[in-house]
């Protein structure tokens, strides 16, 4: 990981190596904590975070939905990050990582006690999953591990909890020789990847599964709103294991996957092995969306 000056720790820049917690941090031991990841990139205007204002909502909604009672309220989230960016002097591109944890101080499963802390950290950080993965595509392998269901768990929360699911499906996948894992929900129909929204392009038409077991991803939204904007017909509803091996085309979408192509589906090739001509479109027109070269969605940028 590239180091950063400082984190931001509930209101103080606190130096990289000094930002730590107590052994019997709450969260640490119960898995009750929120967070977000947010993308910062060098534009010709300079370092501008991209839809700063959603990911704070959405780690503040995530709170609400795990009975966290954040300390600190919408505005003063934004500011600590674009303040954060300014601090570290940064480069190149960034991801910001804001986590809402339960502190050190009770124990138990009943969590109220606790204290609330909240802390901001960035770093410099490229391709999620890989530079030539965004031009060549990726394999994946559809998981023997089923999404959360949400009979059991709330996946509107971006929580610590529900990405052990994630973790276990992600190395069960790279250890099969893929690079990434596709999760069905526990009725059998796509739900997501370990980290990411999942779209296929059959006939002209791009379709994407709802977010009935899945995160309501910012990206997705925004790739969708791109889609319909540049004029291609999109659909969201269940897509089948099957149906993904005779796509046309297939993607992941993510705050750090971005637009990714996907060329392989539990050995079947996906397409023509490669990046699909509407992937395509859609991956250069996300770029020119957050690298701020199209005015047309300027105003959701906020330069630092």
């Amino acid at each position: 990981m590239n180091k950063a000056p400082f984190i931001w720790m509930d209101g103080t820049f606190v130096p990289w190596d000094e930002a730590k917690v107590h052994i019997l941090t709450h969260t640490l031991h119960y898995g009750n904590g929120v967070f977000e990841g947010t993308r910062a990139y060098q534009t010709k205007k300079g370092l501008a975070i991209f839809k700063l204002r959603e990911h704070t909502q959405r780690l503040l909604n995530s709170a609400k939905i795990t009975m966290i009672e954040p300390k600190f309220d919408l505005e003063t989230l934004e500011q600590a990050q674009i303040e954060l960016l300014r601090k570290n002097n940064f480069t190149q591109n960034v991801y910001l990582r804001p986590l809402i944890y339960l502190g050190y101080g009770a124990m138990g499963l009943y969590h109220v006690d606790a204290p609330v802390n909240t802390a901001i950290a960035a770093w410099e950080w490229g391709a999620y999953l890989g530079d030539e993965g965004l031009e060549k595509g990726i394999k994946v392998k559809i998981s023997s591990f089923v999404r959360n269901p949400v009979k059991s768990m709330m996946g509107k929360a971006k929580s610590v909890a529900n990405y052990l699911n994630s973790q276990m499906a992600k190395f069960e996948a790279v250890d099969c020789g893929y690079e990434e894992a596709l999760l069905l929900d526990d009725e059998g129909f796509i739900a997501e990847g370990s980290g990411e929204c999942f779209f296929i392009v059959r006939d002209g038409v791009l379709i994407s599964p709802p977010n009935d077991n899945s995160l309501e991803s910012i990206t997705q939204g925004a790739v969708i709103q791109l889609a319909q904007d540049m004029g291609i017909k999109v659909e969201r509803r269940r897509v089948t294991r099957d149906e993904v091996y005779i796509a046309d085309e297939a993607f992941f979408t993510g705050t750090a996957a971005e637009v990714t192509p996907i060329n392989n589906v539990d050995g079947r090739i996906i397409g023509s092995g490669s990046r699909g001509e509407m992937t395509k479109a859609l991956q250069e027109a996300y770029f020119d969306m957050v690298y701020g070269r199209n005015p047309k969605y300027e105003h959701l940028l906020t330069y630092i």
